[in-house]
């Protein structure tokens, strides 16, 4: 895929990302628009996203993004618009923009979304983020560390700072090209995926001492309803990193963290180690992701959600053996 050429004839260029955003979310969308302005800087280029959490306000254009909202639905049409870390069912409000564009393009690595949805598609379900793909669209000597550390910070997050088994060779060999542009990686990794406020600390805390082991300890479970959430002040933003925590328990084979959206409807977060694919389950809920890391929507009581997700994950514990 050559974006340059995609976007030469563009007067007016959008990107979105998924509803939610994580750190591979927002810094594939950041590292994308930072790229485009700086090869185009006589276009427009916005970024269209779900508030993000405050952690990422240290990259570059992070001001600069159009939170979902009235304004977003207002917004002209765009000559190309840009899916990036998801398709395009998933970009909320920037979902019209999307499909209204001349021209629109889907980076994306789910494997839930293999074929893409866009008329120009990049799809790897083998990357470890879309930030690793977009690096792979940029011209080497278009890089800067701006770019660089949006693109970083998004494959340090997907990739749990390179512990999950989605990073390969090819994403070590990007990440050392980008950290060569001298920006501060550490600092980077401490204040966006590592540091917590002392809030979610205590929601974390809540969440853990309230877990529950199941399936004969192969799995555990934790969730946060909405009264919690309006007692400690969060949102679902504060509590990312709950279900990675979770599943570091010795012994678990998987995790499932929820926190309550509305009534009797909950935001699933699940993480495995090696014999259960939980992008298999989550897309029986109408969710998707990675082999290892997936989420979806699901209603019902929290045991009823529990009682659903548990029987496909033990099928494929004793297919496994486990």
């Amino acid at each position: 895929m050559n974006i340059v050429k995609i976007c030469k004839d563009a007067k007016r260029i959008g990107i979105g990302g998924h509803i939610r955003p994580d750190g591979d979310c927002v810094g594939s969308c950041l590292g994308l628009s930072l790229y485009l302005k700086k090869v185009f800087p006589e276009k427009e280029v916005k970024v269209f996203l779900e508030k993000p959490s405050d952690h990422f306000s240290c990259i570059k254009g992070f001001k600069d993004i159009v939170i979902l909202g009235r304004a977003v639905r207002e917004e002209p049409d765009f000559d190309v618009f840009f899916a990036v870390d998801c398709g395009s069912e998933r970009l909320g409000d920037a979902e019209r923009l999307f499909k209204q564009a001349k021209v629109t393009v889907n980076i994306d690595h789910h494997i839930s979304n293999a074929g893409g949805t866009g008329t120009c598609n990049y799809i790897d379900p083998e990357a470890s983020s879309a930030s690793e793909l977009v690096y792979e669209l940029i011209e080497e000597d278009m890089l800067d560390a701006d770019i660089a550390a949006a693109l970083y910070m998004g494959i340090a997050h997907d990739t749990g700072v390179f512990r999950y088994s989605c990073t390969s060779p090819k994403t070590m060999q990007a990440a050392a090209k980008l950290i060569s542009f001298g920006f501060d990686f550490p600092g980077l990794i401490e204040e966006t995926f590592y540091e917590k406020t002392y809030v979610q600390n205590q929601i974390m805390g809540r969440a853990l001492l309230e877990s529950m082991m199941i399936m004969n300890g192969r799995c555990i479970v934790s969730y946060i309803d909405r009264k919690t959430m309006e007692f400690y002040k969060v949102t679902g933003a504060d509590l990312e990193g709950i279900v990675s925590q979770l599943k570091l328990t010795k012994g678990v084979e998987c995790a499932v963290f929820m926190y309550e959206i509305r009534s009797l409807q909950y935001k699933v977060s699940l993480r495995s180690s090696e014999k259960v694919d939980v992008a298999k389950v989550a897309e029986l809920f109408g969710g998707g992701g990675h082999k290892r890391a997936a989420g979806c929507t699901m209603n019902g009581t929290f045991h009823d959600v529990i009682n659903n997700l548990s029987v496909h994950m033990e099928e494929q514990l004793e297919e496994a053996g486990a």
